[in-house]
């Protein structure tokens, strides 16, 4: 797992807003977007900082009154200063240059107010799950080939799953709900446990274990979100109630074992597949026979075995490792 830890800093907060307000006022000539390529270069946190102070042009006409008494205070100032003279990168009156800058700062104080105090990239290799607890004491257990980022502020705490699975144990916190966002959806939740699994871009698989989550799907036909409780599923775009060994075996990949109950061998070898992070696939006449029992995750040979045993299959390997599995008198 590959982990670094960003805490808050005023420096870059303060050139990200700088830089925000200079975008929005005035086109970048060629050495300014130089040293914005080279200051967006320089840490993966300042695009992510740019990135939000841009979303503050709007919420800034709000603060306009606000905006207006600064500008009229630094003009009678800068009125005593004779030389004072406009920004070189803004060729407009001193007055917009004090707005932009005002602006600035009206959106650096909104920022820090709500700005992550911590940010964590995550990330999990072939073959390989990972424990760790985050700063706020939330435990978060992730799968193999899962990429994972976290954010914890100090009104609300965000993890982006880009692709993968993680059961997350989530610190309670009323006054900062903990969010998980997805390409195909988000859970909301303040303190409970649960697993969410994004596979695809288009996939989203929540499995409540304890408490209760709010589920919104990126392309769901309604918008208010679905409330899960535990031993609740969400899955292929409905919610239903688990049995005990249904809930174990959604959960069984924790401990490294995946239970399979009348899946599909093309479903079986797909979940292999990802873990191992190889091509593993059934052929069009054998990828709906149906597989059953308990296996290791880590034993991809002994679960290749077990399929040749137990169901008229064989598995054969080519020379970069993937493998085939067909009925046995398939040629």
């Amino acid at each position: 797992m590959n982990s670094t830890s960003h805490h808050a800093n005023p420096a870059a907060d303060q050139a990200a807003a700088l830089w925000a307000a200079r975008l929005d006022g005035s086109v970048l000539s060629v050495n300014d977007r130089a040293a914005l390529d080279r200051w967006l270069a320089a840490d993966p946190v300042h695009r992510a900082l740019l990135a939000s102070y841009c979303q503050f042009s709007a919420d800034l006409e709000q603060h306009l009154p606000l905006l207006e008494g600064i500008k009229v205070r630094s003009a009678e100032k800068s009125s005593a200063q004779s030389t004072a003279r406009p920004l070189p990168w803004l060729p407009r009156p001193l007055w917009a240059g004090v707005m932009l800058t005002a602006a600035a700062a009206v959106a650096l104080v909104l920022w820090l107010g709500r700005s992550p105090t911590q940010t964590e990239n995550l990330a999990t290799p072939i073959g390989q799950r990972q424990s760790l607890t985050l700063a706020d004491g939330t435990q978060v257990e992730l799968n193999a080939q899962t990429s994972l980022q976290v954010e914890l502020g100090r009104s609300e705490r965000r993890a982006r799953l880009a692709i993968g699975q993680a059961f997350f144990t989530v610190a309670p916190d009323a006054t900062r709900p903990f969010y998980v966002e997805t390409p195909a959806g988000s859970v909301r939740v303040t303190g409970t446990q649960f697993d969410v699994r994004a596979d695809t871009p288009t996939n989203l698989e929540v499995t409540v274990l304890e408490g209760s989550v709010q589920v919104r799907p990126a392309h769901g036909t309604g918008t208010a979100p679905l409330s899960l409780t535990a031993g609740t599923q969400f899955a292929r775009g409905k919610a239903r109630l688990l049995t005990s060994a249904e809930l174990a075996a959604a959960l069984a990949w924790r401990t490294g074992q995946i239970v399979f109950d009348g899946t599909s061998l093309r479903d079986a070898l797909a979940h292999f597949a990802r873990f191992h992070g190889r091509s593993i696939h059934a052929t069009d006449t054998a990828a709906d026979l149906r597989v059953g029992g308990r296996y290791s995750l880590d034993d991809l040979d002994g679960f290749l075995s077990a399929l040749e045993e137990f169901l008229p299959v064989r598995a054969t390997r080519d020379p970069s490792g993937a493998i085939e599995v067909r009925l046995r008198d398939e040629h």
